[in-house]
């Protein structure tokens, strides 16, 4: 942490606790020396393994090693998350243990620079309504397209569109459903969905939030509807939203450079990189 200024450092103080403490509703949190694994309870997007807030020393690669042994008996899957600059030991020991991470650009809203959502494209973005009777639609319709999108990722234009996302569209369950609207009733979930009129969803995205800290997470165009500016749209539309709720800091983790330029385009400045490791593909 040498040379790093005190801003950045507050930051990422902010950026831990948040880190920590989304899962935690839902998730029980097991402590495995330095590391603390949060194992889902029922349905639900699983969570990771990270670094304890408390723990004295970086992780070993023995540490590393018992907590996969422990997300293969509770079949979770193998995830762990960082900050490089909070742990920058841990890179070399996650990849010593055999985990391939994704060094992904850490970036943080500036609020003066946060631009238009009408500035990128002339398509829709409206945020979901817990309200609304078509919430489920819509939640079914926001993972379907992160569901194509996310298959083929990148910034790249392709092939699948909306009949891709119609065949990708599942029914939600009751207990995702109401997780969905008491959460987004009560401020900590946020999405949104670009829409054209005759192609239907063509982008979406969510944001999370703990406090007065929030990450915007799921950003996904559908390939064929991509160089449309709707990422940026979905982002700024929920940068927007969040700001008007208060929140102070908004951040994100894009999955590479190239995506990290769309981001700066919304308002967004890199402070780190962010890890996210997971085993290394068996070809």
């Amino acid at each position: 942490m040498d040379h790093v200024p005190v801003e950045t450092t507050a930051t990422f103080d902010r950026l831990e606790r948040f880190y920590d403490a989304v899962p935690r509703d839902v998730a029980r949190a097991e402590e495995h020396g330095p590391l603390v694994l949060f194992a889902r309870e029922g349905a639900g997007w699983p969570f990771y393994a990270r670094p304890r807030l408390d723990a004295a020393g970086s992780p070993s690669v023995a540490d590393i090693t018992a907590v996969r042994q422990r997300q293969r008996d509770l079949g979770l899957p193998e995830a762990f998350e960082w900050v490089h600059e909070r742990n920058p030991d841990l890179l070399a020991v996650a990849r010593a243990a055999g985990l391939t991470v994704l060094e992904a650009p850490l970036m943080v809203l500036d609020p003066a620079a946060l631009a238009d959502p009408g500035s990128f494209t002339d398509v829709p973005v409206r945020l979901l309504d817990a309200a609304s009777p078509g919430l489920a639609a819509d939640v079914a319709a926001r993972r379907a397209v992160a569901a194509v999108g996310f298959a083929a990722a990148g910034t790249a234009r392709g092939d699948a569109g909306p009949a891709q996302r119609d065949a990708a569209i599942t029914e939600l369950d009751v207990a995702a459903l109401e997780e969905e609207r008491a959460r987004t009733a009560d401020g900590r979930r946020l999405s949104a969905l670009a829409e054209a009129p005759g192609e239907g969803a063509l982008a979406s995205g969510m944001a999370m939030r703990v406090g007065d800290t929030a990450e915007i997470a799921g950003v996904a165009t559908l390939p064929a509807a991509r160089r449309r500016g709707l990422a940026a749209a979905v982002t700024a539309t929920l940068a927007h939203a969040l700001r008007a709720a208060g929140t102070e800091l908004v951040f994100l983790s894009a999955g590479s450079e190239d995506i990290a330029r769309v981001y700066v385009r919304v308002g967004f400045r890199r402070i780190g990189t962010a890890c996210i490791a997971e085993p290394a593909a068996i070809i």
